[in-house]
């Protein structure tokens, strides 16, 4: 069943942009980047690639909460290597990667698969916040009190299930569900524990997602001009479509869903061909940015054996 899911929401998607592109087909093509647009499209790349620096900064953050003393350098390498794995099917791999290394690392495996779930759900959060505080500008129309009350509440639950009192709960009975699988009698000791909110994190990802959101912004500003006004409509929408991309299964690396959805926010506030060509454009710049970051941390993990 989950197979035939992931099909049908990756075949939907599909359908929904090729509909798209062939709407605002001749628009699209007519689209002309000149010589500052492309500066601009290069600055949009870097501003990407440092926010995926910043995620793998944030991720050693997480794993220090967690009481594992890492390196940044070497654990930031780590993430940017395992980022392009997100796009294989299944959408695991880059997770799977990143907690084969720390235990490479002698990491205890709770630690680092608590720290893989962990940086996920605080980009959930951060999202949330971003939503709650500029949702309203692209869906003002349809915003009713009850959308707006199940905003809130569900930055409620993922906030709170965050807290250290929830989490240390949640190690506990996962070490003792653990501890019953392997037939042990003796009570588990509990490796770690969690001694503060993760506010760190929690504040880097916001700044995740605000240079995400600002290189998004940079690749439309590359195709038409903008407004301040309209620069918190753009970052509310590109979170909700990068929330959803991350959350809905079936879509590697968000592919296809964050497209629809920014698609479909943004179109009644912007020209469609514009709004369709900038998704594209953007989808590009991340995964180069992407690939930058890795074959970086690649070139800079073999300098360091020399």
């Amino acid at each position: 069943m989950k197979q035939i899911l992931r099909w049908i929401i990756l075949g939907g998607t599909l359908f929904f942009l090729a509909k798209a592109l062939k709407d605002n087909w001749l628009e699209v093509t007519a689209i002309r980047i000149d010589s500052i647009g492309w500066a601009i499209l290069a600055i949009a790349t870097g501003v990407t690639l440092l926010a995926h620096i910043l995620a793998g900064w944030i991720w050693t953050w997480v794993l220090q909460d967690l009481n594992q003393p890492v390196s940044s350098s070497q654990f930031i390498q780590v993430y940017l290597k395992t980022n392009i794995a997100k796009y294989l099917p299944g959408n695991v791999w880059h997770y799977y990667g990143r907690i084969v290394a720390t235990k490479n690392a002698n990491i205890p495996s709770g630690a680092a698969t608590l720290s893989v779930l962990l940086e996920p759900l605080l980009m959930v959060a951060a999202a949330l916040i971003i939503i709650v505080l500029f949702g309203s500008q692209f869906a003002a129309a349809n915003t009713t009190p009850v959308v707006q009350i199940l905003q809130l509440l569900s930055l409620a639950v993922v906030l709170c299930a965050v807290h250290p009192r929830f989490l240390n709960l949640a190690i506990r009975f996962l070490y003792r569900l653990k501890a019953k699988k392997s037939a042990d009698t003796t009570q588990p000791t509990v490796p770690f524990n969690i001694e503060r909110y993760p506010l760190r994190p929690l504040l880097g990802e916001l700044g995740f997602l605000g240079l995400r959101g600002t290189g998004f912004i940079l690749t439309i500003a590359a195709l038409s001009s903008l407004n301040w006004s309209q620069i918190p409509l753009l970052l509310g929408a590109f979170s909700f479509a990068w929330l959803l991309g991350l959350v809905i299964p079936g879509a590697p690396g968000g592919l296809g869903v964050f497209e629809a959805t920014a698609y479909e926010l943004l179109q009644y506030h912007f020209p469609g061909a514009l709004v369709f060509g900038a998704i594209a454009l953007y989808r590009l710049i991340s995964i180069l940015a992407e690939t930058i970051g890795a074959a970086l941390a690649w070139f800079d993990e073999r300098l360091a054996q020399y």
